[in-house]
């Protein structure tokens, strides 16, 4: 049992790695170019625009992978992402993933 345990860590452990490569695969500089096209609702720096637009910036580059590709290929559907994703191939993505999450936000209390 203690075997079959180790296994599983090692299967997880390697699946977690194989999961970060993939998703820091993205180029961040190449990314922000391609964002130009999403500033109008998420604004370059991830900070939505419009009330209607989520704050992408800092979020999880995988979460932000899974999101424009379900809007890409029709998983999940909105208005306007689903039109603006069906045109991102596999790179476009990684890369507006890469400068997105690479984002920090600093939020303070007032003191």
């Amino acid at each position: 049992m203690e075997k079959l345990g180790l296994t599983l860590a090692s299967t997880l452990l390697a699946l977690g790695l194989l999961l970060t490569g993939a998703a820091e695969a993205g180029d961040a500089a190449i990314g922000k170019r391609k964002a130009k096209m999403c500033q109008t609702c998420h604004g370059i720096d991830g900070l939505a625009r419009i009330p209607t637009a989520p704050h992408i910036a800092g979020e999880s580059q995988v979460y932000l992978v899974t999101q424009l590709k379900a809007f890409r290929s029709g998983t999940r559907t909105h208005e306007i992402m689903s039109l603006i994703a069906k045109d991102l191939s596999d790179e476009d993505i990684e890369n507006l993933a890469a400068w997105y999450s690479g984002i920090e936000i600093d939020v303070r209390m007032p003191e």
